[in-house]
């Protein structure tokens, strides 16, 4: 790694397309553009600059519009929790699974728009990236509209397949429903968010996630609850929420990226899109298996009723606020290492890997310590339920050292998608995360949740050490786009 005094490299002229720039024989310090930031018209030199500055004013924002999506879900549990009861809580933690499902294939189209906007940027060609940013948009509401219809269409048996009680199944139907009204707009708020990221600029991002959230955090309540002469939608209310908080941050994103010259409307072109969609399909795929897994493992669970249920869905949420810091990072280092191959650079691709899981293990620590102290206060805050309080405390414990692996797994994830090389992560991660469906079968009458907590939180780690070894061995870096 350079000093931070030395000169920018010189700027040569671009290779031919057919050459994969990650395989190019260049110097490292030959061929590099600076890249700038759009934002507050900064300008960040993601090829060029020190990386621990550079991941740290890259990463930083990203953790905090994760951070802001995650005191907004957090917000959204209390009164769920507080005002609706056991049952509400557990119909939101078991529709998250499915909801996990449809954001999978939004994530197809912000894990494949990054990798691909960020190789563009990082060969000097703005103008090609906006036109992809384009497409991609397209896309992503077409593809958001196909799920819209189509989930409507088989909520029922999607709710079947979950095997909760009645009651749960009932309040799920009304949340899951109108939160699928939305998928259009949600769907397309992750193609506004890789524009912004894949270019470098992740502090827009949050800027929009920071309004919409404060605008929705005062609606929750009133929504659900029927405040201020406002209809009580109960369950429905929160769904809402969710929905105007993506929505919101879309529309005004879209307008931002069309002001500043970086999404340019033209004919959609199928070798952009299925560049797109190669990078972004089996990221999409992993999640997919994923909440399929998950919905099989809810279906272990739900034998021990409700409170295990709730429980699960409220480890998920108080674990995810250290998770999504390292999801964060995990975007820095997708845009660092998509721009850092399109110059070039693969070396210094690799450090900013390695570099960007660093930056996470302090807060990964502090999250095992947490979990480990404070478990019992922690699940109080959501539910006044004992028995709900007493079977999350459980969970947290058992699965407070797997967030160490976690950090690497979504840390080194997102570097590998910025590369463009998603098939062995999906492999490596689907494989793992399938086998918590034999395990927690045979663990359940052994241990109880205690041996389905164990798997998880076993798979977890299984999962994390996969990735670090998938960055070591390098593949990724002769991946062209």
């Amino acid at each position: 790694m350079r000093a931070g005094g030395d000169p920018p490299p010189a700027i040569t002229a671009r290779p031919p397309d057919s050459v994969p720039a990650a395989a190019l024989p260049l110097d490292p310090f030959d061929g590099i553009a600076a890249i700038a930031v759009t934002g507050e018209h900064a300008t960040l030199a993601l090829v060029r600059d020190p990386l621990p500055g550079v991941i740290w004013r890259v990463g930083a924002p990203a953790v905090a519009s994760n951070l802001l999506m995650i005191v907004f879900a957090s917000a959204d549990a209390f009164w769920v929790g507080t005002r609706l009861g056991s049952d509400a809580l557990a119909a939101v933690a078991t529709s998250l699974f499915w909801i996990w499902l449809f954001v999978s294939l939004a994530e197809m189209i912000g894990v494949g728009l990054t990798a691909v906007a960020a190789r563009r940027h990082g060969e000097g060609r703005p103008e090609a990236a906006a036109q992809v940013v384009w497409e991609t948009l397209v896309v992503a509401v077409l593809l958001g509209t196909a799920v819209a219809v189509g989930g409507s269409l088989a909520l029922p048996s999607l709710l079947a397949a979950l095997h909760t009680p009645a009651p749960v199944a009932v309040l799920g139907a009304r949340y899951l429903g109108t939160y699928l009204l939305g998928a259009p707009l949600i769907f397309a708020y992750f193609a506004v968010d890789a524009a912004f990221r894949a270019s470098g600029d992740t502090r827009t991002p949050l800027l929009l996630l920071a309004t919409s959230v404060a605008i929705t955090l005062i609606l929750d309540p009133i929504l659900m609850l029927g405040l201020m002469g406002a209809p009580r939608l109960g369950i429905a209310g929160a769904a809402v929420a969710t929905i105007a908080t993506r929505g919101g941050g879309c529309l005004l994103g879209v307008a931002l990226l069309a002001r500043r010259a970086m999404v340019r409307a033209g004919p959609v072109r199928t070798a952009s899109v299925r560049a797109v969609l190669r990078v972004g399909l089996p990221t999409a795929v992993t999640g997919v298996l994923f909440s399929l897994i998950f919905v099989a493992v809810t279906h272990i669970v739900a034998r021990f009723g409700t409170p295990a249920l709730a429980a699960m869905g409220l480890g998920f949420r108080i674990e995810s606020w250290f998770y999504v810091i390292g999801v964060g990072f995990g975007a820095a280092a997708a845009a660092i290492v998509g721009q850092n191959l399109g110059a070039g650079r693969p070396d210094r691709a690799a450090r900013a890997g390695w570099l960007t899981l660093a930056f996470t293990t302090a807060p990964a620590l502090v999250a095992v310590a947490i979990e480990l102290l404070i478990p019992v206060h922690l699940a109080g805050v959501f539910t006044p339920d004992g028995a709900v309080i007493t079977e999350t405390a459980h969970y947290l414990r058992i699965a407070a050292v797997s967030q160490l692996f976690t950090a690497s797994e979504v840390v080194l994830e997102g570097a590998l998608g910025g590369a463009g090389d998603t098939i062995p992560p999906m492999i490596m991660s689907s494989s793992v995360s399938a086998s918590r469906i034999p395990l927690a079968a045979w663990a359940a009458p052994r241990w109880g949740t205690t041996g389905i907590w164990i798997i998880i939180a076993a798979t977890a780690a299984a999962r994390g050490l996969g990735m670090m070894a998938l960055w070591r061995a390098g593949w990724w870096k002769r991946r062209a786009l």
